[in-house]
């Protein structure tokens, strides 16, 4: 029991302790908070006299920028000011100028009213006086005045048209002694100074044998050689009674020449059969696209052309192995190049351009997809594709007037195919589409009135016309003639130019008995 006070004592004096030691520190701690409070307000009240100090400079610093920009305003508006004072002084100074001038014009209107009234008045009266005179007059020649103008105007039409077609003879001659003798020495000179080979090709190609056995070997059992031929090369081959020669039929002349070196290989060898036909007629196809790669190279180096593109390089090749009304149109496009780089030297044009468009002026009928333009716009689409100049892509299309010419090359280039093409010899006609242009040319001048007879001569290169001398006068003569070529130039294609004569002849014939 004595145990259990104590321990309760010395619980007792520890609590004591505590709350002593809590007391002690309590007062401690609130005596060090009240010194951080007083030293805390201390620096707030120094930061808070420093921060007022420096609001009130920045306060001062912006007041005197404010005052400034409001003077340098000021002084703006004022400036402002005295311009408009001055431009008002001056529009002040104009308005009286303009209300000064203002009356001058009314009074000169006035006056001018006045004058015009006058001269309505004389007019009036000169007005009445004219209807007086021309009554006298149609009085005195019996017609009224609209039967005497009308009268008056068909007279002057005639003199006029008669004076007109004078003229127009002749300022033809004068136009002719002027420019026709230069435009003769450009194309003589031209003409001369070019050189080329001329080919003809046709449909078919005859190809020659030693003898009629061969034909047997060519033909093979139940024909399965000239089967086979015929199927890889797209040719017919016709085998007749013609003694040792058979015949290469078809549209393309590259393949009928690829059936014509196949055969010759064949006919060397001697091995005939649809393998071996096969195999030839393979190997041939790659000889001849090389040796149109080849013709193209040596076309373009052979003309000093350079740049081309490889494309247009080929398709000059096979040129080669076309034709143009008869004509072979490699052979036809190198001479319209020379001729053209001639011309342009003559004239002082490029004649580098010349030459080129000369060459490529054709190149759309080697269309191997046909597409439906004419070949010189189709000739114009693969010079535009393969970056050749727009001038000459101008002169490719430009050739036969599907497109308007827009340089000087492209007449050129026009003259020059017109002038290869028109060289006696140089192509060839069907029989059929000759006698039906002759026969147009003739029919075309005999639907004029007055014409007797016509007579197209010299392969259609001239059409005479005879009109009687009773109904055709000179001077509508000459008008027949100039009307019927130009009638002719629109309606009718052909090569070259067409000469039209009228000839009016009159004959007095007696007898003395």
């Amino acid at each position: 029991m004595y145990i259990f006070f104590n321990i309760l004592e010395a619980f007792g004096a520890l609590g004591l302790g505590v709350v002593i030691t809590l007391t002690v520190l309590r007062k401690s701690m609130l005596k060090k908070s009240n010194a951080i409070l007083e030293e805390a307000k201390e620096k707030a009240e120094i930061i808070k006299k420093e921060k007022i100090l420096q609001a009130k400079e920045k306060f001062l610093q912006l007041k005197a920028e404010h005052e400034k920009m409001i003077n340098e305003k000021n002084n703006h508006i004022q400036q402002a000011e005295s311009r408009i004072r001055k431009k008002e002084q001056s529009l002040s100074q104009k308005l009286q100028d303009a209300q000064r001038k203002q009356s001058e014009l009314d009074k000169l209107r006035t006056n001018l009213s006045n004058q015009l009234y006058i001269l309505d008045k004389k007019q009036h009266e000169v007005d009445i006086l004219h209807e007086e005179q021309v009554k006298q007059l149609e009085v005195i020649s019996s017609l009224s005045a609209d039967e005497a103008k009308a009268q008056l105007v068909e007279s002057l039409k005639e003199d006029a048209q008669a004076e007109a077609m004078v003229l127009i003879r002749d300022i033809s001659e004068e136009a002719k002694l002027t420019a026709e003798r230069t435009a003769k020495k450009i194309v003589i000179e031209t003409i001369q100074r070019t050189a080329a080979e001329h080919t003809i090709d046709n449909t078919v190609t005859v190809f020659n044998i030693d003898s009629d056995e061969i034909k047997g070997r060519i033909i093979g059992r139940e024909g399965r050689n000239i089967r086979a031929l015929e199927a890889l090369t797209g040719i017919e081959i016709i085998i007749d009674d013609s003694p040792d020669a058979i015949l290469l039929s078809g549209f393309d002349p590259i393949r009928r020449e690829i059936a014509r070196l196949s055969l010759q290989k064949l006919v060397s060898d001697g091995r005939i059969h649809p393998a071996r036909i096969e195999e030839i007629v393979s190997k041939t196809k790659k000889e001849v696209e090389q040796e149109i790669l080849e013709v193209g190279k040596r076309t373009v180096i052979d003309l000093g052309i350079h740049n081309m593109h490889p494309e247009l390089i080929r398709l000059i090749g096979r040129m080669k192995y076309r034709s143009s009304y008869g004509q072979n149109l490699l052979s036809h496009s190198i001479e319209v190049a020379n001729l053209s780089a001639t011309m342009a030297a003559e004239l002082g044009l490029n004649t580098k351009k010349a030459k080129r468009a000369g060459l490529l002026h054709d190149i759309g009928k080697i269309a191997e997809n046909e597409a439906e333009l004419p070949h010189a716009l189709l000739g114009m689409k693969f010079a535009e594709k393969y970056k050749e100049k727009p001038d000459v892509c101008n002169a490719i299309g430009a050739h036969h007037d599907e497109i308007e010419m827009e340089t000087l090359i492209a007449p050129v280039v026009q003259v020059c195919d017109a002038i290869s093409g028109a060289r006696p010899g140089a192509r060839r006609e069907v029989v059929e589409a000759y006698i039906q242009r002759l026969k147009k040319l003739e029919d075309m001048a005999l639907t004029y009135q007055g014409v007797v007879k016509t007579y197209a001569i010299q392969a259609g290169r001239e059409l005479r016309v005879i009109v009687g001398a009773d109904r055709v006068s000179d001077e509508e003569a000459d008008t027949l003639s100039y009307e019927l070529s130009r009638k002719i130039q629109e309606e009718m294609t052909y090569p070259g130019q067409i000469k039209i004569t009228v000839i009016r002849e009159t004959r007095a014939i007696n007898y003395a008995k």
